[in-house]
């Protein structure tokens, strides 16, 4: 059996139980040691076979997992925040499924749960926001027609983004070209729940000079949207004058 586990934004102790206890068991890890906290290996046995896929290929990958899959043994493929968010596992599965080989997934905290929580925000105001936007600025990898940063921007939505540190000036460029304004507050989390956690802010306009000015170009989230500064109406839910089906209004 192989287990997807995602290993939380960074602190050891925001994996999940279940993630901990199929760390605990495998024996052989296999973990994104560029962005994974090595601290995570502490929950490892003594005798579990580590391997780091930042300096492998999917095939050695796939081929470690054969090997260890032919004489029984436990594989977690460890990965940062949540698999599910450029985790790059839809193509590991994919060679699972062919060589007919189980596997499980484990969900994990995102580092965007994470950067919320440094900030102390909330991405959905009342009033302010209701969508949330995950994307990041187009790079060395593509990104389909429609969802390039301008087009997305032009909703005006709470926006997170993953994999753009190194390309601030061009994601302030496009992001301004869908129609943020200049004056559209920024947040960045580089970092999120490590002990070297940044928080960084400012305004759209000085995106660019902010991280390079604080030596920022990769492992952090650029958050835009007025739900990092704005007036909100409060959530009507708690209201007194509000009915639910487990209270009924007061006022």
């Amino acid at each position: 059996m192989v287990n997807f586990v995602g290993a939380g934004p960074g602190a050891a102790d925001l994996i999940t139980l279940r993630g901990k206890e199929l760390l605990e068991k495998a024996d052989i890890i296999i973990y994104a040691g560029s962005l994974v906290n090595k601290e995570l290996l502490q929950y490892a046995k003594s005798d579990a076979e580590i391997y780091n896929s930042a300096y492998m290929t999917l095939e050695e990958v796939i081929a470690t997992i054969q090997k260890a899959e032919a004489v029984h043994k436990e594989t977690v493929r460890l990965h940062t925040g949540d698999p599910s968010l450029y985790g790059a596992i839809k193509e590991q599965m994919d060679e699972l499924d062919r060589l007919g080989i189980s596997y499980k997934v484990c969900p994990g905290v995102s580092s965007f749960s994470g950067a919320a929580a440094a900030l102390s925000l909330e991405y959905t105001l009342p009033d302010v926001s209701q969508t949330v936007i995950i994307s990041r600025m187009e790079g060395r990898t593509p990104v389909p027609p429609g969802e390039k940063l301008r087009k997305l921007a032009k909703h005006k939505s709470t926006m997170v983004l993953f994999l753009s540190s190194g390309l601030a000036k061009e994601t302030k460029e496009e992001l301004l070209l869908g129609g943020y304004d200049t004056t559209t507050p920024v947040a960045v989390v580089y970092k999120a729940s490590w002990p070297e956690e940044k928080v960084v802010r400012g305004t759209l306009s000085e995106l660019d000079t902010l991280m390079e000015q604080n030596n920022i170009t990769k492992t952090a989230l650029i958050i835009v949207g007025d739900v990092l500064d704005s007036e909100y109406e409060k959530s009507r839910l708690y209201a007194a004058d509000f009915s639910t089906e487990y209270r009924k209004a007061t006022k």
